[in-house]
């Protein structure tokens, strides 16, 4: 058995526990665009939990105003020249606002021909120095080095500046906030079975579609960082080729479901086929604790505040404390 100090975990629970209030804080904040001009894309620059929340808000961002909208990486201005961006907005999203890569991107962006707006948890941070708007993810001080509360406020965040690209979104993240609220004390009807399965558990898939793939990367993630398990993220369109022979070998597969009409017949039959090879599988909505009512990107981070939980738990009982990874700092300084 390995010994835990006493106060393993305080740091993650706590900031769990604080998520929901976030978030209805940050998804009701107004947000000053600049003067966008005639846009025609829309890049997100992340990295790590970031670039997840990045995730679910492009699939939002697309939706609601039909303009491209994907990730650019890093390095490109980072360590190479950068690529053309005339005519495009970008958000850098950083919790820290202070990892140099984010810091020369957001730069970079801005020199290159983008608006550049700052989606960040730190006030008068460099990422926000180099941006010509800034977007508060209003989490404060998070001490786990996992985000938990500031992923859920990046995802508000971006919310909130999607109600100021279009107004009648507003009104609709505004009724997520009010779900949201009730998510304090929820706990997954099958939180017992996960726990028992993930203890056991060798290699497990997230699976998720549209803004629910965002959320299944950081649940992926969330559960290689603190659990030390080899979690990976699948879209249920890419899953059925080759990771599904995967499940020759024991593999637990956890199924987030945004609930979105338009979705339930890619995880249906992502589901049926694991099912039949003989996976263990567990299918996760937030209608499960009586939540509903929510835009695709508040489900998804719905269901991250329903999920950290379990990575807490399960940390705590292989003999991890999730305050504090061994091999992890809070920022990652990153050419």
């Amino acid at each position: 058995m390995i010994d835990l100090p006493p106060d393993a975990g305080q740091h993650m629970s706590r900031e769990i526990a604080e998520a929901p209030a976030v978030f209805a804080a940050s998804v009701a904040q107004p947000v000053a665009l600049p003067d966008l001009g005639q846009l025609r894309a829309i890049y997100t620059i992340a990295r790590g939990s970031s670039d997840a929340a990045a995730n679910v808000l492009a699939y939002e961002i697309m939706r609601e105003t039909g303009l491209p909208a994907t990730s650019l990486p890093p390095s490109i201005f980072s360590v190479g020249q950068g690529v053309r961006l005339d005519d495009s907005a970008v958000i850098v999203v950083s919790q820290s606002g202070a990892s140099d890569d984010l810091v020369r991107s957001a730069r970079g962006a801005r020199a290159s021909g983008a608006r550049v707006l700052a989606l960040t948890n730190a006030p008068a941070s460099p990422v926000e120095a180099a941006a010509d708007s800034t977007i508060r993810i209003g989490a404060g001080p998070e001490l786990a080095v996992p985000a938990t509360k500031s992923v859920i406020g990046a995802i508000a965040g971006g919310m909130a500046l999607l109600s100021a690209l279009v107004p009648a979104y507003a009104l609709r993240a505004a009724a997520s906030a009010r779900s949201f609220a009730a998510l304090p004390g929820k706990e997954l009807p099958q939180t017992r079975a996960i726990l028992a399965a993930l203890l056991r558990a060798s290699h497990v898939y997230v699976i998720g579609r549209d803004t629910g793939f965002g959320a299944a990367q950081e649940l992926a993630l969330k559960l290689k960082e603190c659990c030390a398990l080899h979690a990976e993220a699948y879209s249920s369109s890419e899953v059925l080729h080759g990771p599904l022979q995967l499940v020759t070998n024991p593999l637990l597969i956890l199924i987030l479901d945004t609930e979105q009409p338009e979705v339930q017949d890619s995880l249906d039959t992502a589901e049926t086929r694991f099912r039949a090879a003989g996976g263990t599988v567990v299918r996760l909505r937030p209608s499960d604790v009586g939540a509903t009512n929510f835009t695709p990107a508040a489900a998804a981070a719905a269901l991250l505040c329903l999920t950290y939980p379990l990575v807490l738990q399960t940390a705590l009982a292989l003999g991890h404390d999730p305050d504090r990874p061994t091999t992890l700092a809070k920022v990652t300084q990153t050419r």
